[in-house]
């Protein structure tokens, strides 16, 4: 599964670009609502999907996603929600790649080779399980590798030189930088560290860096785009959708169209030809 996200990175590059990676929590505020708007995110322009899993206890996500995954709870979402909706979608589009992020509680629970099988029965191609640190994903690396799924690791800023091998060793398909310390949402970090950050990490890797955590407008998505080989937004989308909700937290008419727009806006900057 890890052609789809080598064919993407590799597309890109030949047409001078970076990628566009777009975030939303799945099931919010409902399964069918949040379908509608997964199938048209590679429309918009995303080139790869990252579908949140949602989690009780998201200790990294700062509020605007915490609270969409607990609209999602409350709207019955389970982790064969989940994957069900990465099958569903893969009934219109097997070229965008999926890859599925969230904590390693719900999916411990299943089972790492169960977890494994069905995920790749979904046509998922990868995951980011953001708090199971590269000493404890050893068991959940062997299941991906058996089925050819891309466990993706995250850097940050507190990443250093002696840190770095341990995580990106093993990493399949992308690192994901975080270019800021802290939880999802917070401010973007500065520029020529993020770009810098970018060289460090795909140098010792061999892999492309994507850059995520902050970035909110078309313009921080066109700065970041210049050195990273894609731009990650996640609490701008799920924000768009909560700005969507009634009073009761249930879709409107404008639930799917509103994030759907602004993936536009933040794609075509991101997709601008690098200076």
């Amino acid at each position: 599964m890890t052609k789809r996200i080598d064919s993407t990175f590799s597309r890109l590059r030949s047409e001078n670009k970076a990628g566009f990676v777009a975030y939303f929590m799945g099931g919010d505020p409902d399964y069918d609502t949040s379908l509608e708007i997964m199938k048209g995110l590679p429309k918009a322009g995303a080139d790869i999907i990252e579908l949140g899993m949602p989690f009780t206890d998201p200790a990294a996500d700062g509020p605007v996603i915490e609270l969409a995954g607990l609209r999602s709870l409350k709207s019955k979402t389970t982790l064969k929600s989940i994957l069900k909706m990465a099958t569903e979608f893969r009934k219109e589009n097997n070229e965008t790649p999926i890859i599925v992020m969230g904590y390693a509680n719900p999916v411990h629970h299943m089972g790492y080779a169960e977890f494994a099988a069905a995920a790749k029965q979904a046509g998922i191609d990868g995951a980011i399980i953001v708090d199971l640190p590269p000493e404890e994903d050893a068991d959940l690396r062997a299941a991906f590798d058996d089925h050819d799924l891309a466990l993706i690791r995250l850097a940050t800023p507190t990443t250093d030189d002696a840190r770095l091998p341990v995580v990106v060793k093993g990493t399949k398909g992308f690192v994901y930088y975080v270019s800021v310390a802290g939880i999802t949402g917070k401010a973007l970090g500065a520029s020529e560290a993020v770009a810098n950050a970018v060289e460090r990490i795909r140098t010792a890797s061999g892999l492309p860096v994507v850059v995520g955590f902050g970035i909110k407008t078309p313009e921080q998505a066109r700065s970041v785009a210049q050195d990273a080989d894609a731009a990650v937004v996640g609490s701008a989308i799920v924000d768009a959708i909560a700005k969507t909700l009634d009073e009761n937290g249930q879709a409107t008419s404008t639930t799917i169209s509103a994030p759907l727009a602004l993936v536009r806006s933040l794609s075509a900057a991101a997709h601008e030809p690098r200076i």
